[in-house]
């Protein structure tokens, strides 16, 4: 290898393990490293910045004003409303479930899909004494399905198609990569339904703190309170419903467990774990008041605070730092009550626990806070826990009028993808359905400016020459199975990427691969990056691989480990049928 490839290779080598070990968040370690690289010379400046003039990170940009104004308007609430009726048998439920929900996110990018059915999934599922774990993977794996089956149902898709214009092989058709992921997400949503109920664990049960996604909070006996001075069981806290109390915190001694005939004292701190809705009404009884000073502040105006869940993304500013550090209160107007992480409470004291990517915070705040933060970036999901959802507005019929633009004006030729998604963008802003301000707010500044970077560093794989090196490492490590085990190395490398540098990314490292392969093989070259564009968005194996999957691994109460259990075989079936179809199809 020449020496730009080897530095190349370095640099992509210290990215990922900085990504790996949670060090930077993936826009400042994608674009840091496509910097570095410019710097010292390998790209050009048109090279390394040559994703900012790409259509891809416009249109997706545009796309998140359009998915903004459709959860705006409460467009879906109808829909939701539908799927979400009488339960029935698990596997009808499923079904009812994901196959609309794969249908929606191929036209509207599956975050807010996924934003606006996990807090009304997980609702549905307490009352109707069902585990939310048995359906929110399954739904967050539609999601990825479905955004396979389009050019705009995912930012990779448009990555792929934005790097195939800048190669001059003209960007994908709105359908055309439905040659591979419709059959893809036919098959894949029968396995979802069959497997799902089989191989997920049921990690949230209704009525049983203990189990699934428990919440630990800390409350103090207010003194001379209407509890001070009663047992634990006169005082009403020996059979909480969904909440029990772990121990009791006197001055340092900690009284655990805690008997029925505990005498409970003023400024004693009770520390309760259970079901969030539960932890939730426990800050409503009488002689308790919140052990954090913040919380008590904002709870002092009952009318204007409400409680939410949130659950924190890769990128949010508060991985890898404290409460404290970050000045919650001062910042968003709140306080943290209560984190779960990985299927276990957090029992720590809040304000000294750095936070990690996929932690479920119960937040409580201003009413405005879901509406002010929702959108921001900071958190993948922000859910009103005392609010019903929002009725369907009178606007709603003209946001999706607006996305059925970005379908139909490129099916008939009247003009392109970019152009077509741009316009509705206008549209919806101009309408008065989006205020400018809050056009800019649903864009993810973050995405838009990691695919920006992203081709930087498939620019440094080409001209560099490590994209040939590993394009002959795939030819001879693959070149047993012809072109179907080439093209299977090429699936299963993008797939590695994705799990390790997200799916944008991935996707614009491989390119370069692919052609070369291409090149070197009998494979057609548009067909092999269409297929390393639906592997791509392919990440089942973990909850932090994409958006989708952290958004419920929270609210679901997972584990880690979880994931496998249905996403190794959801991997397996990508990597067999795409590299059979695009072998087929060659």
């Amino acid at each position: 290898m020449s020496l730009d490839a080897w530095i190349t290779l370095a640099v992509l080598a210290a990215m990922v393990g900085a990504l790996i070990t949670g060090r930077v968040s993936p826009p400042t370690g994608v674009i840091g490293a496509s910097g570095f690289l410019y710097v010292i010379g390998v790209t050009t400046a048109d090279e390394a910045f040559s994703g900012f003039a790409n259509t891809a990170p416009i249109t997706v940009a545009g796309l998140y004003v359009l998915a903004g104004a459709v959860d705006k308007t409460g467009a879906l609430e109808p829909v939701v409303s539908r799927l979400l009726g009488a339960p029935g048998r698990v596997r009808r439920d499923l079904t009812r479930l994901v196959v609309p929900s794969a249908f929606g996110s191929a036209f509207l990018a599956n975050t807010p899909i996924v934003a606006m059915l996990t807090p009304a999934v997980t609702r549905w599922a307490d009352d109707k004494h069902r585990s939310a774990s048995t359906f929110l993977i399954p739904l967050s794996y539609a999601t990825i399905l479905g955004g396979a089956v389009t050019a705009i149902g995912t930012s990779t898709n448009l990555v792929a198609s934005g790097l195939l214009a800048d190669a001059g092989m003209g960007e994908l058709g709105l359908f055309e990569l439905a040659r591979i992921g419709l059959p893809l997400a036919a098959v894949g949503l029968i396995v979802i339904v069959v497997l799902a109920p089989v191989v997920l664990p049921q990690r949230r049960r209704p009525r049983e703190p203990q189990s699934g996604r428990a919440f630990s909070v800390a409350m103090n006996v207010e003194a001379d309170g209407p509890i001070d001075g009663l047992s634990v069981e006169d005082a009403g806290l020996r059979q909480l419903r969904g909440v029990y109390l772990v121990e009791i915190d006197r001055s340092g001694q900690v009284i655990a467990p805690v008997r029925p005939g505990q005498t409970i004292r003023g400024g004693d701190r009770l520390v309760f774990a259970g079901r969030v809705d539960d932890i939730v009404d426990l800050h409503g009884m009488s002689g308790l008041i919140a052990a954090d000073p913040d919380a008590v502040d904002v709870l002092e105006n009952r009318k204007h605070s409400g409680f939410f869940e949130v659950v924190l993304g890769q990128s949010s500013p508060l991985v890898g730092r404290t409460a404290a550090e970050m000045e919650f209160r001062s910042r968003y107007q709140g306080a943290i009550l209560a984190i779960h992480r990985s299927g276990h409470q957090v029992n720590d004291k809040l304000g000294t626990v750095r936070l990690r990517a996929g932690d479920t915070l119960l937040v409580v705040a201003e009413r405005g806070f879901r509406v002010r933060w929702r959108d921001s970036g900071e958190f993948l999901l922000v859910s009103r826990l005392d609010a019903d959802m929002p009725p369907a507005t009178n606007q709603s019929i003209w946001a999706v009028g607006a996305l059925m633009l970005v379908v139909l004006l490129p099916i008939l030729d009247v003009m392109s993808v970019t152009r077509a998604t741009i316009l509705a963008a206008i549209l919806v802003v101009a309408a008065g359905i989006m205020r400018p301000r809050e056009a800019r707010d649903a864009v993810d500044l973050n995405v838009v400016l990691m695919i920006g970077g992203a081709f930087g560093l498939g620019q440094a794989v080409s001209v560099s020459g490590l994209g040939e090196n590993v394009a002959d490492g795939l030819m001879s490590g693959f070149g047993w199975g012809g072109a179907f085990g080439t093209v299977v190395g090429v699936v299963v490398a993008t797939m590695v990427l994705t799990e390790l540098i997200t799916n944008a990314a991935a996707v614009a490292l491989i390119f370069p691969i692919a052609i070369d392969v291409a090149e070197r093989s009998s494979l057609d070259p548009r067909l092999l990056v269409m297929g390393a564009a639906v592997a791509g968005s392919a990440s089942f194996l973990t909850p932090v691989g994409y958006q989708t999957n952290t958004m419920v691994y929270g609210p679901g109460g997972y584990r880690f480990t979880d994931y496998l259990r249905l996403g190794v075989p959801m991997s397996l079936l990508t990597v067999v049928m795409v590299s059979s179809l695009v072998t087929a199809m060659s």
